[in-house]
């Protein structure tokens, strides 16, 4: 596995959680290329997956999904060959296995909330349960 997405689990509604997106050595080369984007995605049961979030290598400008925009914040550590997600006021509708990616920075596009790109690495995905 290249990208490794951790810290899911379950939430009650109004939670937050934090989730990190962590390269190994043969992936890292994605986070450092500057034509590269680190994306947040995320599938819920029965559903397409959509995109969540993602920020460019090259200036560290970030974008989001509508649904998102107010609540969820990426960043990211290059030391530690990270990108996080901070997720506030989670509500049952987030609830999905959250997957990190990377991807060339000029090849998104966005239809709706499924987002395509020319993707590099894919990893196992977190799950995210938001629930009383």
């Amino acid at each position: 596995v290249q990208l490794q997405a951790s810290g899911g689990g379950l939430v009650q509604p109004g939670g937050s959680l934090r989730l990190s997106c962590a390269a190994s050595e043969s992936a890292a080369s994605g986070f450092a290329s500057d034509n590269y984007a680190i994306g947040w995605f995320r599938q819920a049961p029965g559903k397409e997956r959509e995109g969540v979030s993602y920020i460019s290598v090259s200036d560290d400008s970030t974008d989001y999904a509508d649904f998102v925009k107010g609540r969820f914040t990426i960043s990211r550590d290059n030391a530690k060959n990270t990108v996080y997600l901070q997720m506030n006021n989670l509500q049952p509708e987030d609830t999905a296995v959250y997957y990190c990616a990377t991807f060339v920075d000029s090849s998104l596009i966005k239809y709706g909330r499924r987002w395509f790109a020319d993707f590099g690495s894919w990893g196992y995905g977190t799950l995210v349960t938001v629930s009383s």
